[in-house]
């Protein structure tokens, strides 16, 4: 897969994210039983834009870095930002406009930082070793959604969606899966990164969904956006050899401050807090 097939997959996620945020609290609004919410178009179209997006995130995982990747996928709210000024009317403040532009040129920055990267291939050890700490978040998550500590449930949360971008970056994919159905899914349950995907993944959403039902929506988001970004990213440079170009080290870094910055003020604008409280 090429540099920019990949990096307009990430973008595409990125917009789909942040779309689906819009259709999601479209759905949601005025509803008070989740059956009720479930059945609704706009909120199903919602999930299910929710889905593609992700999809098309674990495919650009395959190609590119995992930290250029998850702060691509930040700059969803951004997306929800614009989106909610330009369908709903919902006030944009001057912080939010800034940290609009702040984003497009940190992601463009980062676009640029690091080229297609296909992963190194991992050992079965690392493998279980990723299994292992997704499977201790989870049961982390539990014990912290029960405290409802919602601030270590957005932390955790990040944790596991970032469980997510690890397994799919070093997962085996199999061959011919639609001709050797059986192979296929020997394949698939002999990887851990296979299981630790499934389990991340439930577990990210729960967690996120606690962390909001018992704590600030701006403080939720942003804890989780930070550790979603920093913790994976710094954890492909180790396990799967991510890295930027040559001489490109200060820019990647400075875009992805800014990145991160832009994602805490937007965390908090209005767009957001109109998405998470139906």
């Amino acid at each position: 897969m090429g540099h920019l097939i990949a990096l307009g997959l990430a973008v595409a996620a990125a917009l789909g994210y942040g779309i689906s945020s819009l259709l999601q609290s479209e759905g949601a609004a005025g509803g008070e039983r989740v059956l009720g919410i479930l059945g609704r178009p706009a909120y199903l179209a919602g999930v299910a834009l929710d889905l593609l997006a992700w999809l098309l995130s674990l495919a650009a995982l395959r190609a590119l870095p995992v930290f250029q990747v998850q702060a691509v996928l930040a700059g969803s709210l951004a997306v929800t930002a614009v989106a909610a000024r330009l369908v709903q009317g919902v006030r944009l403040r001057r912080a939010d406009a800034v940290a609009v532009v702040v984003t497009v040129a940190a992601l463009a920055a980062l676009a640029m930082s690091a080229g297609p990267q296909p992963a190194e291939p991992v050992a079965m050890p690392v493998r279980l070793g990723i299994l292992g700490a997704v499977l201790a978040v989870a049961a982390a998550g539990w014990f912290a959604g029960r405290a409802r500590q919602a601030s270590l449930c957005a932390v955790l949360a990040g944790l596991a969606f970032g469980g997510t971008a690890l397994a799919a970056r070093g997962l085996h994919l199999p061959q011919r899966p639609l001709r050797q159905p059986l192979d296929a899914l020997g394949t698939i349950a002999a990887d851990p990164l296979w299981w630790a995907l499934a389990v991340s993944g439930i577990a990210g959403m729960l967690l996120y969904a606690q962390a909001l039902a018992h704590g600030d929506v701006a403080r939720g988001t942003a804890l989780l956006w930070i550790v979603e970004v920093l913790a994976p990213g710094a954890a492909g440079v180790v396990l799967f050899g991510d890295a930027v170009r040559p001489g490109w080290a200060f820019p990647a870094v400075l875009a992805l401050v800014a990145a991160l910055a832009a994602a805490v003020v937007l965390a908090s604008a209005p767009a957001q807090r109109a998405e998470a409280t139906p």
